[in-house]
Formats: C-alpha cells, structure tokens, sequence
C-alpha cells in the first residue's frame, strides 16, 4: 500500500487542505506529522501569544486526525528522511510558508527528499494568490496596494475550498503512529510556565469549531455593519479571523466562498482580505522588509531611545487614555483592534519617535495573530518607511481619534477602567479637565492615571522635524 507523510505548519485544518487533499488522491495512506523546530524560524520564532495558540491549535487537530497526528521535534530534515525510512513512504506532502526562513529550509527539503528518491510536494493553502502570480505589466511586483487588488480581483480570488477528505482507514493506526516513538505536546513547552494567559483563554477557543463559528457569527451580525463600523473598537464589527487564517484554522478560499454574495459589506472586507495578501506579495518579494525600511531613507531616520517611555507605552502606561486601552487589551487578550493598531504605532514611532522595530517586536510576541508579512506592512506602513506608506508626516492625534471613533469612551472605559467615570468630554484628554472634574470622577493624575508622557503637539512638531532631515537624502 503507498504511504505518504503529510507534513502539518500552519494548515491546522482538513477541509481545503490542498496537501492533504493531493497526497489522500495519491497514496492509500498517509501519515499526518507536525514537526516542532524553533530553530529553523530564523530571527522570528514564534512569540509567546502565538505560541499559546500553536499548543492548543495543535491539540484540536489532533482530535481531528483521532489521535494519530505524530508530534516530533526538529531538525526537519532529517526527521522527514527517518519518518520515511521507517514506514516506507513514497512521499511527502505539504504546504507552502513565504517567510524568508521557511522558503530558504524549505528548498533545502525538497532537495534533499527528492536526492533520496522520494516525491516532494507542496501547496498553496495560505493565500488566494502566490506571490509570483501577480505582478505589473514590466513584471515587476507591486508596492502599491490598489493596482494589487485590481489585478488580483481581475483574475479571480480563488477557486472553491476542497472539500473534507474521507479519512476513514487511510490514517495510519493508533499502535503504528505509537511505534513511530512520538513526543507529547507538552514536551514542546509552547505554555508559559507562569500563567499569565487567562485573559488570552477567556478572549479565544483556538480550534477549528470556534473558527466556523466565528466566521458565521460574522456573516450573520459584524459584516453588514463593517464598512463603518471596523473602526469603532467598542463594538463587535470586525472579523477577528486573523488568528485562525495565520495558523491555517481557517482558509482564505473558505472566508471568499462565505463573503461572495454578501451585498453589504461584502467587498469591502474582501478588500482588506486582500490587504494579507498584499502583505505575503511584499515579503515575499522584498525579504529584508521584516527587518529593514523599504524606503532607504529611513536608513538614516533619527530614532531616540528612551526605556522608560518605551516600557510605558508596552504597559499601557502612557497617560494617553485610547493608547493605553489597545496595549492593555493587547496584553490582557493577545489582540488589537486594526484602527487602535494604527493609533498606538503612530504614538510610538511619531510622538515618541522611538523606531518601529522595537513596536513589530513588541506586538510580535504579544499577538495570537502574530504574522511576519501583515506585522512588517502594518509598522513600516505606520512608520511611513514602507510599500503604499502612510506619509511620514501623517500622524494620527489619539485625542481626535478617539473622539471621533469612541466617541462615548465605550474601549477606553473597558481597558482603562480608572478613568470610567470621566466625562465623555474630558475622557480622551483628561489632563485638560479640570481639578474639580477630575476629583467627581475619583481621578488624580500621576497617582490613579499616569499624566502624559510627552506633549502631543510638541512631540509631533519633533516628529516632523526629523523627517525633514531624512526627506531629501538619497
């Protein structure tokens, strides 16, 4: 009987699996594997969030796979060749990663395999198009999101998900997985040894039930209120997919099939659908942007460093009350609303000037969503030093941002509940209330709630004045 090894990452789901879905055509057995190799992530293994969600994404796949997910530990490579040696496989199937450090092991994989006389094959079950696929009319890759989507769009999204495969007796058995000397989840120590993660287990359920679930929650309230109602982070209007889509719980093809159809709202969140796949076309093409600013200018910006008001601004801490509210439910649930997103990385590369880099790191090992591609575009787009940039000059005023987008203070009432009873009018701006105001409200700046820790209109006016020394050079 053939036997093929399917090698599980980031596409912890049966249906729309293509991996699993060619080798199952092909072989009469598989043997799915999930092989834990930190060292091979290059400079980003996973962050503590991600790797809390990784644990239990684990655990419900292999209820899926009823208990015969063999878990191993790295390297890769030769963990693949002796998986294969000892059960006679013909091949191994998996899907394909965009990562700088994935793609350079992963070449290294299939050459190795295929020197052993084995067939090598991978997928895409990531993105609804392959970085090389789209590209302008010289051939070149796009640095601009809006002609992106247009001739993504213009070639179709994707084809329909496939289906789930019939597992039954194509598995191989419980004793044979046994005998093929497995580790136990635990051993991989994806959990923190202090558990400081009850917030982040009372905001999320990391299986591929609650992603289902979630995605029809979705369908049936959030995406008809989105075209607005995804930048007011007090109510419940956005998808919160991204998790489930960057461990594979969920796929982009199945978010199309649902969302196609939909009149409202409809194409405005395939739209920022699309903003992913932007984000993997640009990493892919240009690598060195997870660490580096795309616009070279930036080579040279004037950063300052100051810890202390970095380490503010990481525990919400800042006296800037809608900053403060996203970096604690950051913390608390391993999440952030997209608009507080932008907010709170303008605050930390503008108003404090501090360099994006230390905010990409931060949020990397701070998110359960925590994606090289969408983590890089979001901070240098933030930053103004990368692809369909912001302008540098752009930087957002948390004061009107709140007031325009929490208007009643309903996030920064949840987040910051120190200030619950302040004025709507004051509330964003609390060191303008008055003495008299402040006292009502059980409030004493610099002993209740941190007092500001820069000027927002002088830190801005240093803000530009930096980028004024950088504009212009070459």
């Amino acid at each position: 009987m053939s036997l093929a090894i399917v090698w599980f990452r980031r596409d912890l789901r049966l249906r729309d699996n293509p991996a699993l879905a060619a080798a199952l055509a092909n072989h009469a057995q598989v043997l799915p594997v999930y092989i834990h190799a930190p060292d091979e992530e290059g400079p980003w293994p996973a962050g503590a969030a991600s790797a809390w969600w990784l644990h239990h994404a684990l655990a419900d796949l292999a209820k899926l796979l009823s208990a015969r997910l063999l878990l191993r530990h790295g390297p890769t490579t030769d963990t693949l060749l002796q998986l294969a040696t000892a059960t006679g496989a013909a091949a191994v199937y998996w899907n394909r990663l965009y990562e700088p450090a994935a793609i350079a092991r992963d070449t290294q994989l299939k050459r190795a395999l295929r020197a052993a006389g084995l067939q090598a094959s991978s997928h895409n079950a990531a993105l609804l198009a392959e970085p090389w696929e789209v590209s302008n009319k010289q051939g070149e890759p796009y640095r601009v999101f809006t002609p992106f989507w247009k001739v993504l769009g213009a070639r179709g999204l994707a084809h329909g998900p496939c289906a789930v495969p019939s597992l039954q007796r194509r598995l191989l058995s419980v004793q044979r997985v046994a005998a093929l000397a497995p580790v136990a989840l635990d051993e991989f120590g994806l959990l923190p040894a202090i558990r400081w993660d009850e917030g982040m287990a009372a905001a999320w359920q990391p299986t591929r039930a609650a992603a289902e679930a979630r995605l029809d929650e979705f369908l049936a309230d959030g995406l008809r209120h989105y075209r607005d109602g995804r930048d007011l982070p007090g109510r419940d209007w956005v998808s919160r997919l991204s998790p489930y889509l960057h461990f594979g719980q969920l796929g982009p093809r199945e978010v199309v099939a649902a969302v196609r159809g939909e009149r409202v709202g409809g194409e405005d969140f395939l739209r920022e659908l699309g903003w992913r796949e932007f984000a993997h076309h640009l990493l892919y093409h240009f690598p060195h942007t997870s660490e580096e600013p795309m616009d070279g200018r930036f080579a040279v910006f004037p950063w300052r460093e100051d810890k202390a008001q970095l380490r503010a601004w990481q525990r919400g801490r800042t006296g800037i009350p809608l900053v403060d509210a996203g970096m604690r439910q950051l913390w608390a649930t391993g999440w952030m609303h997209n608009r507080v997103r932008m907010i709170v990385a303008s605050f930390l590369s503008k108003n404090l000037l501090l360099p994006w880099h230390e905010g990409a790191r931060w949020f990397w090992d701070t998110l359960v969503d925590a994606d090289l591609a969408n983590n890089s575009l979001g901070w240098q787009w933030t930053a103004g030093s990368g692809a369909d940039a912001a302008p540098y000059f752009r930087v957002f005023n948390p004061v009107l941002q709140g007031e325009r987008f929490d208007a009643h203070g309903t996030y920064v009432r949840q987040w910051v509940p120190e200030l619950a009873a302040v004025p709507d009018k004051w509330l964003h701006k609390p060191w303008q209330a008055s003495k008299g105001v402040l006292s009502e409200a059980g409030v004493v700046l610099g002993t209740d709630y941190p007092c500001p820790v820069v000027d927002l209109q002088a830190s801005r006016e240093r803000a530009l004045a930096a980028w004024g020394k950088i504009k212009n050079s070459r």
